[in-house]
């Protein structure tokens, strides 16, 4: 096998295994920079233990209802979706394990994310437990229901694909974990989400810098793989029951949207990485940045049209509330 990428119009064409064993030395160099900025932290710490008492059931306890909780509706809504996003942990690795491989530094990287991810579900499932924030019935029925129908990425056909769409998604993380802290109405809850949103953005850093290196090896393919990306992207939970809903909802209440989505999370890893003012592109790479352009201009607008409708709703909510 060779590593040498082959030409097409002057341009290097890279295999999925020749990127691979190409970016091999950057992925080392990022996950010893991560390792040395990562800070260990334990769930339990997060958690308000003597706030927990006994559900009904067998061990005779209190059935939840929903005065019981400190969370907002809106921040109710928003740990479900985030949590049940984390469950599927399982599916997540499986496919970066199967794309990036086991062994080496990739191999590494892949079971320390993993280890961290699986962090973030144990405190939010605690949390919401044991502060009764959510219906616990509800949750564990939706947790089944998401978990049986497992996951697949839109992007697991591509290693590049992949690359570039984690490096948006965990920043989308950051951010719906960050704001969904804010929104929730719950000191305990904005302190506990605040730390997963800080490790979500360190394994941003990781997959954005990885990214630019892709850029640097591949520019065209890359260029491709992130137009691709930023035109289908899509949340890893949109499988689970009642997304669309919830999302409206969520978007409504200002925790993620088009605004947001536009704004702090594709702005920032393209302004970072200087997508579209990169050179020396061949016609396929100058294809996507184009394209990547005129996407991002009209999805500006479509943001600017949402931020007019969701004020008017909200209008309309308050005016409601005041009469009543």
């Amino acid at each position: 096998m060779t590593l040498a990428p082959s030409h097409r119009h002057g341009q290097a064409v890279w295999s999925d295994t020749q990127l691979l064993y190409a970016l091999e030395e950057v992925v080392e160099t990022e996950l010893n920079r991560h390792l040395k900025v990562a800070k260990e932290w334990m769930p339990h710490e997060y958690v308000p233990w003597s706030d927990g008492r006994n559900f009904d059931g067998i061990m005779g306890g209190e059935a939840w209802a929903p005065d019981q909780s400190k969370v907002s509706a809106v921040g109710r809504i928003a740990l479900v979706v985030n949590l049940l996003t984390e469950d599927n942990l399982p599916s997540y690795h499986h496919e970066i394990a199967t794309l990036f491989g086991r062994d080496g530094a990739w191999g590494t990287w892949v079971h320390r994310w993993t280890a961290e991810e699986g962090r973030h579900g144990i405190v939010m499932r605690d949390y919401l437990l044991t502060s009764r924030a959510v219906d616990p019935v509800e949750l564990e029925r939706f947790r089944m229901a998401h978990m049986s129908e497992g996951f697949e990425s839109d992007n697991q056909h591509s290693m590049l694909h992949t690359v570039a769409y984690v490096a948006f998604q965990e920043l989308a993380t950051r951010i719906s974990h960050r704001n969904t802290g804010h929104h929730s109405g719950d000191p305990v809850c904005d302190r506990m989400l605040a730390r997963i949103a800080t490790d979500e953005n360190l394994h941003m850093i990781f997959y954005r810098n990885l990214l630019g290196k892709a850029f640097e090896l591949a520019p065209d393919q890359t260029m491709c793989a992130v137009r691709d990306v930023v035109v289908n992207f899509r949340m890893p939970g949109h499988g689970m029951p009642g997304f669309e809903r919830a999302a409206a909802q969520i978007a409504i209440g200002g925790i993620y949207n088009l605004r947001i989505h536009h704004d702090d999370v594709l702005q920032p890893v393209l302004r970072f990485l200087k997508v579209l003012e990169i050179g020396g592109l061949g016609p396929e790479g100058l294809k996507a940045q184009e394209e990547l352009g005129l996407y991002m201009g009209g999805l500006d607008d479509q943001a600017a049209k949402f931020d007019e409708r969701r004020q008017a709703l909200l209008a309309r909510r308050r005016a409601r509330a005041e009469r009543a």
